[in-house]
């Protein structure tokens, strides 16, 4: 059977969209994927998803399937948006959008295998049903946190419009995601930039089974867009050819860079939240009221007065017959198996080289998309910088070299950021690589997202790395796991100041990178010299991958030394010795590498000889550089300005236990903070939470075992 087995009419048109008394701004002219007038091609687009629903509630029943989010009396919503845009914009569905998949052609052979965890499908059965992305057909599908699309599209709308390209991008979401903040930070951040995007809110009355009378106090989810300067329009969701109409007005406004839109689409569902939930919390009588507004059975009878009695049906026929043959065909199919090795080599975008061909992902220079990564032109000459100029210079390269590295961040711009480190690029490379954001970071992690789905590098400073929180969801929920989970590199840099040491208490101070080091798919960096700063921030946006570039703030303008001139960059994945010594190993990483330093100075004097270890980036960590010198020296103790309880010293000291048990003269130690928030008294923190002072008695303790 071929992929094309259900074809739709796809017919498009020039035809220009009137103006509305709404505004007087001449509007672009629009390509809808298929023609306002084209009856017969939108009911098939229409009642193909209504066909393929059929059939899966009838494998439910059957025991045949295990599970299904249904959108059955929802389907005039995804159809009508997919129909009335061109085939450029960006669709980000949910659960119960099947018809846009459909009507944006996505092939039903491959589809259908993916709906039912079969081989074939599009993610390889590392995500269900429409938690992936096809940027081919420019769809990018949900994760399972509500709204967490939403500032998604608010990148990929920046990121056309920075392309100088019509596109749009559409975001569909529940009227219960409504209350999160992911959709009002989107919907602040496309009305602050005035994005090309569309917001469209499918009002089903109920979040899973909770009446959104309950949940929220107010009736019409558009009247919120006046809070955020933007059109609100209140839309009958159950009737094709009124949404085709509200979804093409507010498109040709954000073409003609008049922003977004919020679409609330009155409709209802007439299924349980999954198959499984059943509708016994739904009145009766709801039930029977919107059965009589079915999108479908309205649609077939405004196509019968067209082409005669009986029309739809014989079309509906048509589909179900195809749709049957498609899903006992899938079913056929094997179930997904898989190799370990296969499945590790999916976690991370390999690098690329500058011939193109595909490099090892765990380390080295690399880049997103197309380009080829700069030579390291190391001209010989050196300059003694600071720490945070070393930062600045590193971000200056990068963006001299590549037009597509973008910087995002609160206060960045004029203000050159709280420790001045963008200080002079706005005027040097202008406001649109160069962006403020509103106090949004869980919105700028997913505008991030959206960016480099269109082909960008952005660089997003979190003010302070303790306020990489209020972003977590993003980072590690939906950055991280999409190349695994449907193969797109994400090349998106974070950089967080971070650390204590100058008093800033609780909130100001912490070392967070263990959090991140436990999320597969993240890289993490920590530089400790000035040097390590520039080449390591180049090689991490040269990566295809999501990495978390944490910068201590005490090292900004206390450290100097000499920093390359050029690009010379330092690869991800490598440690550096940058003492050698045969009696103990210390690793550590930031400022932890300076206290090891002086310990090991200090033992020196008592006859001595101590290595030190600089890991530079946690994730991948370099075993085989700690292995080398454990081996030698018989003697490891691992340092860091995190807490004790879950470290990353801890996943160092297992690892090496395990791997190099036998050479060890002594059990590996490890010297942290104590297991307390950070105190903001300076002596408090000085003297009884931070390790800097217990570093010289433990490794005495480790010398002398």
């Amino acid at each position: 059977m071929a992929d094309d087995s259900v074809t739709l009419t796809t017919a498009r048109t020039t035809t220009a969209r009137m103006t509305t008394a709404r505004t007087t701004t001449a509007r672009m002219t629009a390509a809808p994927t298929i023609a306002p007038d084209d009856l017969e091609g939108l009911y098939r687009a229409l009642a193909l998803p209504r066909a393929i629903e059929n059939k899966m509630l009838l494998l439910i029943r059957q025991g045949r399937l295990a599970k299904w989010f249904s959108g059955f009396g929802q389907e005039a919503i995804a159809v009508g948006c997919a129909a009335a845009l061109e085939k450029e914009d960006w669709l980000l569905p949910m659960h119960r959008n099947m018809g846009l998949w459909t009507t944006r052609g996505v092939p039903l052979k491959p589809l259908f295998c993916q709906l039912m965890g079969r081989e074939g499908g599009f993610t390889g059965g590392r995500d269900r049903t429409f938690h992936f992305g096809i940027p081919q057909h420019r769809i990018i599908g949900m994760i399972s946190h509500l709204a967490a699309m939403l500032p998604v599209a608010c990148g990929l709308g920046l990121g056309g419009r920075l392309n100088e390209d019509r596109s749009v991008a559409l975001a569909l979401v529940g009227e219960g995601a409504t209350r999160e903040g992911d959709f009002h930070e989107a919907l602040n951040l496309a009305a602050a930039w005035a994005l090309p995007v569309l917001f469209v809110v499918e009002n089903n009355g109920y979040g899973l089974s909770t009446p959104a009378s309950e949940a929220m106090k107010v009736v019409d989810i558009a009247d919120a867009a006046a809070g955020y300067g933007m059109p609100g329009v209140k839309v009958d969701g159950n009737d094709l050819v009124v949404v085709m109409e509200a979804v093409s007005e507010a498109a040709a406004r954000a073409r003609a860079g008049e922003g977004p839109t919020l679409l609330e689409m009155k409709t209802f569902r007439l299924r349980g939240h999954e198959e499984a939930s059943g509708v016994k919390y739904v009145p009766k009588k709801l039930i029977e009221e919107w059965e009589g507004k079915d999108p479908v059975a309205a649609f077939a009878r405004k196509l019968d007065e067209r082409k005669g009695e009986g029309f739809a049906a014989r079309l509906d026929a048509e589909l179900k017959q195809q749709i049957d043959a498609l899903a006992e065909w899938a079913l056929t199919q094997p179930e997904v198996s898989g190799e370990r090795d296969t499945e590790r080599a999916a976690l991370f975008a390999p690098a690329r080289r500058e011939d193109g061909s595909a490099a090892s992902s765990a380390g080295g220079a690399s880049t997103a998309g197309s380009a080829a990564a700069p030579s390291a032109a190391v001209s010989g000459s050196e300059t003694q910088l600071r720490f945070i100029d070393a930062v600045s210079a590193g971000l200056d390269v990068a963006m001299q070299e590549d037009d597509s590295v973008i910087l995002m961040g609160q206060d960045i711009a004029e203000y050159g950021g709280v420790f001045k480190v963008t200080a002079g690029l706005l005027e040097k490379f202008g406001r649109d690589r160069v962006r403020n954001t509103p106090i949004i970071e869980s919105g700028a992690v997913g505008a991030a997202i959206g960016l480099a789905l269109t082909g960008f590098k952005p660089v997003l400073e979190i003010q302070y790395a303790d306020f990489i929180t209020c972003g977590f969801n993003q980072i590690v929920n939906n950055l991280a796991t999409t190349h695994y989970r449907w193969g797109s590199p994400l090349g998106v840099t974070i950089r967080a100041p971070f650390g204590g040491q100058i008093g800033a208490g609780p909130f100001h101070s912490q070392s967070i990178e263990a959090w991140f080091c436990h999320v597969p798919g993240l890289k993490v960096v920590i530089p400790s010299t000035p040097a390590d700063a520039k080449g390591l921030l180049l090689s991490a946006i040269d990566d295809p991958n999501p990495v978390l570039f944490f910068e201590h703030k005490l090292l900004y303008r206390q450290k100097k030394g000499p920093v390359p001139d050029g690009s010379a960059r330092v690869p991800l994945g490598q440690a550096a010795v940058v003492r050698e010594g045969a009696d103990a190993t210390i690793v550590s990483w930031g400022v932890g590498v300076d206290w090891a330093l002086e310990a090991a100075a200090q033992e020196e004097g008592r006859g001595f000889s101590v290595e030190v270890i600089d890991l530079r980036t946690l994730v991948p960590w370099d075993r085989e550089a700690v292995l080398r010198s454990v081996r030698k020296t018989g003697r490891l103790l691992i340092i860091h300005e995190a807490v004790r309880t879950g470290g990353f010293g801890g996943e160092i000291c297992a690892e090496i236990t395990e791997l190099a048990f036998r050479h060890l003269d002594a059990p590996p130690m490890r010297e942290a903070a104590e297991d307390l928030p950070i105190p903001f008294a300076k002596a408090l923190e000085r003297d009884i939470h931070s390790a800097a002072a217990r570093v010289p008695a433990s490794l005495r303790r480790l010398l002398e075992y």
